[in-house]
């Protein structure tokens, strides 16, 4: 490593090892000697190791820290699980599966976090292929006027699966393998146990006939393509959940046009005129979607928040913050809600701004750019920019604009 990045990298571990160890009440003697401890580490192999307070404690601020997350209320309860010692692939996908299976906890869903080791050698760098753990596939329509099905905004990622050997049935609710890879190995595929796989079919609490829709979503996003940064270094495997905010079931994933597009069935179940916009079909049938969404979940034992809830959470959040002398980084256009955003106090907020602050969550480049078209995998250095909008799913650590 090159001098003016191991300084760097100095820098970086010692501003965060002052602000973490101060919020977790360390001695000045014994902050002033893990420094030390760090500084050594890195002039001698080019990087240092946290300790499982520090990597817990670090992913924790990076939530507390992240500018599109309106539900970081919760910050501190997040559970985080050290998965460094993870080796093969095999021993990442056991460990993802014990993740879902945690984070799902039978439908009262826990935030988690499993962070595998950093990704300084791109020849040991473990990627998740995968945008989220439990996803549905997307089968573009074959002939032109043809019908497609599936989530459009998982097309690409599908077409890889299927090169790599997996098959679906084709249909609107196919659930996708895991695949993750190691440095430039072939990456490898895991199917996910149905037992693991909690779904929700939507129904209604007035609209008898809603179930004619077949309309379902699964109970916990878990996001999985995102690196970690603490401290000036970077995992490029961690993936995290929260629990759904109801509009990015039914105003996002099922109601965008790029995604199942469904706002036209709704509104032709609710026998809604779509000759005209000045009948507001959209604008009803998306108010229902998202109350089966609501019902759905509420009824299934899942948890759930609602947008006006997340919104005066959010302001219970910045309250907390500013009552210890923290800034709120946040980005207004990603903190309102999809529907109905103005009811919000979180519209009237002129106050917000989007602040640097570190440790973060930061995008990076699909893993499988290159795949496609043969050019190989991607391994380059990961930075912010990677498609922010892939598939309308704008990403937010645990609650986001999916």
């Amino acid at each position: 490593m090159e001098n003016s990045n191991v300084e760097e990298l100095k820098a970086q571990a010692e501003v965060f090892l002052r602000g973490c160890h101060q919020e977790l009440g360390s001695s000045e003697a014994q902050l002033e000697k893990r420094i030390l401890e760090v500084q050594r580490e890195i002039a001698s192999t080019g990087t240092y190791r946290h300790t499982g307070e520090e990597l817990t404690h670090g992913a924790r601020m990076a939530w507390r820290n992240n500018s599109r997350c309106i539900g970081r209320l919760f910050w501190h309860t997040m559970e985080v699980i050290d998965a460094r010692q993870a080796e093969t692939e095999d021993q990442i996908a056991e460990v993802l599966l014990q993740h879902i299976e945690r984070a799902g906890n039978g439908g009262r869903i826990r935030s988690v976090i499993t962070i595998f080791r950093s990704g300084e050698d791109p020849a040991s760098r473990i990627r998740i292929w995968n945008h989220q753990l439990i996803r549905y596939a997307g089968y573009p329509a074959e002939t032109p006027g043809s019908e497609r099905s599936g989530d459009p905004a998982s097309d690409a990622f599908t077409a890889v699966c299927q090169q790599l050997g997996w098959q679906g049935t084709g249909g609107d609710f196919d659930v996708l393998p895991l695949v993750v890879s190691i440095g430039d190995e072939k990456p490898r595929w895991y199917p996910i146990p149905g037992s693991l796989i909690r779904e929700v079919p939507l129904t209604h609490p007035e609209i008898e006939r809603f179930p004619e829709l077949g309309l379902r979503w699964y109970s916990v996003p878990i996001i999985s393509d995102m690196q970690l940064e603490i401290g000036g270094i970077q995992y490029t495997a961690a993936p995290f959940n929260g629990w759904y905010m109801e509009t990015e079931i039914g105003s996002r994933n099922l109601g965008d046009t790029g995604r199942y597009n469904r706002l036209p069935a709704v509104a032709d179940l609710m026998g809604l005129d779509r000759s005209t916009n000045t009948s507001l079909w959209k604008d009803r049938a998306m108010l229902e979607l998202n109350r089966a969404v609501l019902h759905s979940f509420k009824q299934a034992g899942v948890s759930i928040v609602d947008h006006h809830t997340a919104a005066d959470q959010f302001v219970r959040f910045q309250q907390q913050e500013q009552e210890v002398g923290r800034e709120v980084s946040g980005r207004w256009n990603w903190l309102i809600p999809p529907m109905s955003p103005s009811a919000t106090p979180i519209w009237h907020d002129s106050t917000l701004k989007e602040l640097d602050l570190r440790p973060r969550f930061r995008y990076q480049k699909a893993a499988y750019t290159g795949w496609l078209d043969g050019t190989g995998l991607n391994q380059e250095k990961s930075d912010d920019t990677g498609a922010e909008d892939s598939g309308a799913e704008l990403v937010c650590p645990f609650h986001h604009k999916s």
